[in-house]
């Protein structure tokens, strides 16, 4: 498969990534819906993540202990194959770029192998060793056998890290008494509080909207809801992780949660007015932690005329304002 790549890449790299993607395409990972460039981030991701520069011979798997953080990428990326991505792309690396490598089992995370959340900034990708020996087999005499034996095998390892995963499931009781179940790590243990515990403190009655989860970014949605209120669409990229309303004080409360990156600042409460600015509610801008440490770490990014709650204090919240909570006195 050709596509239009961008830069000046050396011709064995252009062969390289157009080879990448006919066997991506035969593993089957659907690819129409992806811009030319969309396809070239997600190859170059996977060639970086198994150490391949040349040849599919390079290629490096989780079983000799190679992994690359996202940030590692971005580096491996620019060095090695003429790119010129920004440092501060990783969650881009995370969301988009490995996000279908991930989903079908050709790229893995340690948080497959060790306990770690799945959007924790310290976790590496490393390649499936089977796919890694399937890509050492291409344009060979068994690559036919070979695939076939793949697709039968990582079937049966998906579905085993499925069942992994579901044993980890976080459930969450919403305050309209259903329950969700988000995936196993800190950032959605936090979630978890913000919803059973911030609301019910100091939502006033509100009703949970929305919510995202690390594997699944529309877990929960009351799309009826959110548009009774002129509230952005949910595919928007500044999403935050739980939306809810009290229609006792006509409160949208917009909920970070915060472990690895993602406060409330100034640049984001900004797009976030903008795309609320038809919105009928007032609008409550909330950064949450599980800990004072992590806030520490955070404080100096977070925007005035927002609000801060950290579980381990569930009684209290900081309010990154004034008048507004003087005029009461």
């Amino acid at each position: 498969m050709k596509i239009n790549l961008t830069g000046n890449k050396r011709a064995k790299l252009q062969t390289l990534i157009f080879n990448t993607l006919d066997i991506l395409n035969a593993v089957g990972i659907p690819l129409d819906d992806l811009s030319d460039r969309r396809k070239e981030r997600m190859v170059l991701a996977l060639l970086a993540v198994g150490n391949i520069k040349t040849s599919f011979n390079e290629a490096l798997s989780t079983n000799d202990n190679h992994f690359l953080k996202t940030r590692d990428i971005i580096e491996y990326e620019n060095a090695n194959y003429s790119e010129r991505i920004s440092s501060g792309s990783y969650d881009d690396i995370r969301r988009k770029d490995l996000i279908r490598l991930v989903a079908a089992g050709l790229v893995h995370n340690s948080s497959l192998i060790e306990a770690k959340a799945t959007n924790n900034p310290t976790r590496g990708y490393g390649l499936n060793p089977l796919f890694a020996n399937l890509l050492k087999t291409y344009n060979t005499q068994i690559w036919d056998e070979e695939l076939a034996i793949f697709l039968l095998k990582n079937k049966s390892l998906k579905e085993e890290m499925e069942h992994k995963r579901n044993l980890q499931k976080i459930p969450v009781s919403l305050p309209s008494g259903e329950n969700i179940e988000l995936s196993y790590g800190e950032h959605n243990m936090l979630q978890k509080e913000i919803i059973e515990t911030f609301l019910a403190k100091f939502g006033f009655n509100s009703q949970v909207l929305y919510v995202g989860d690390t594997s699944d970014k529309f877990l929960y949605k009351d799309e009826k809801g959110l548009s009774t209120l002129n509230c952005f669409e949910l595919k928007h990229d500044e999403l935050p992780d739980v939306i809810a309303y009290s229609k006792d004080k006509n409160l949208l409360f917009l909920c970070e949660a915060v472990h690895s990156a993602g406060p409330m600042s100034e640049l984001r409460v900004r797009k976030l007015k903008e795309l609320l600015k038809n919105c009928s509610a007032e609008i409550i801008f909330l950064t949450t932690f599980l800990t004072k440490k992590d806030f520490r770490k955070w404080a100096l990014d977070i925007a005035w005329e927002t609000e801060v709650w950290i579980a381990e204090t569930p009684e209290h919240m900081i309010h990154f304002n004034g008048y507004k909570f003087l005029e009461i006195h």
